[in-house]
């Protein structure tokens, strides 16, 4: 298993590489644009390449790109549907420019129009967006917390949306242990977590786990509510190991998403979760 992190690429896209390499993480995690903005970074052909030679030289084992946090494609909200899939083309766009690995995102909320009318939004919008799927950059939806109306906060859920969509090839599925944990899966237990895989593997196809997020849970068990935690500073603690030294995860990247010490993810962050997955793997 590979550790990184959701690290700033202020200054340039390919910034983001030299901070991973500074705190020592083997993958890395970006926003392609301000996660809070609806406009798109205009990223140069030199900033561009610059990413993928800094990536080359440091040797990172894996990049994905994280989809703005606006976007919402199951919204009844016509504009802000319309907003969200041209954001999702532009993160795809990108993300197919700089060669990364996936970019990931969260499905969104039916805001009280029901699952049925959330997911036939979301079926038309993903549609759209895997059109752009042409080369080796996946798609991955993220399992939520649950809180209100999201989608995904069940792997049934996610399952739906990948027989929705005939099984694409490229849409995968990155699963966040904050979330799990959140929305009722105690993956801080063995046997929780290896029947969380086996649901994975019948109903969505484990090959379509392309990458994991790594977060403590500052909220308890099926809470509902997205509140990620430092590494041993929550609710989980030294049992995240539980779902970190699953044998059908060993080979993934493994991107953490805490604040550090204010900053997001640090040297301290990263001894700390290898620690954790060295003892359980041990």
């Amino acid at each position: 298993m590979l550790f990184g992190g959701h690290v700033s690429s202020a200054g340039g896209i390919y910034t983001a590489i030299d901070r991973i390499e500074a705190v020592g993480g083997d993958c890395v995690q970006v926003f392609t644009q301000s996660p809070r903005m609806w406009k798109p970074t205009a990223h140069t052909p030199e900033a561009i390449e610059r990413f993928k030679t800094r990536r080359a030289e440091v040797g990172l084992g894996g990049v994905v790109c994280h989809a703005l946090y606006l976007v919402n494609l199951a919204a009844p909200d016509d504009a802000i549907y319309e907003k969200s899939i041209a954001a999702m083309r532009a993160s795809m766009e990108a993300g197919n420019a700089i060669e990364a690995d996936a970019v990931i995102f969260h499905v969104g909320s039916h805001l009280g129009a029901g699952f049925e009318a959330g997911l036939e939004r979301v079926v038309a919008a993903l549609g759209q967006i895997l059109e752009l799927c042409d080369g080796d950059t996946w798609l991955c939806m993220e399992n939520s917390a649950g809180a209100g109306g999201t989608i995904g906060r069940s792997i049934g859920e996610l399952a739906t949306l990948v027989d929705a969509l005939d099984g694409h090839p490229r849409l995968g599925l990155c699963l966040d242990s904050c979330h799990l944990y959140a929305s009722g899966y105690d993956v801080t237990d063995p046997i929780a977590v290896a029947e969380l895989v086996a649901e994975v593997d019948t109903t969505i196809g484990i090959d379509r786990l392309r990458a994991l997020h790594v977060n403590d849970s500052a909220t308890p068990l099926g809470s509902n509510r997205d509140r990620h935690a430092n590494m041993l500073e929550g609710e989980m603690g030294e049992g995240l190991g539980a779902f970190l030294a699953h044998p059908a995860f060993q080979d993934l990247c493994a991107y953490l998403e805490v604040a550090g010490a204010g900053d997001g993810p640090d040297a301290d962050q990263l001894e700390k979760v290898r620690g954790i997955h060295a003892r359980w793997t041990s």
